[in-house]
């Protein structure tokens, strides 16, 4: 599930030469801002075909909390 997110964070915030790690922070340490992260999800949301309510939204700081989120889905 973390190449998964990884490979998604990369592509939609065009990254290079940035290593992304499980503990990375989304908007600090990959610079992804408010819209990047919007349209992350919406993708994540299409691909796995769920709805990620804006609670846990909020909750996610690290890669990991997004790998974590999804990994609990049915």
């Amino acid at each position: 599930m973390f190449e998964t997110v990884k490979a998604l964070l990369i592509d939609q915030l065009r990254l290079k030469d940035v290593e992304v790690l499980p503990t990375s922070r989304i908007k600090d340490d990959l610079g992804a801002d408010s819209l990047d992260i919007l349209q992350l999800l919406m993708t994540i949301e299409e691909e796995h075909g769920i709805v990620i309510p804006d609670e846990a939204l909020a909750t996610f700081v690290t890669v990991q909390d997004i790998v974590d989120y999804l990994s609990k889905q049915p």
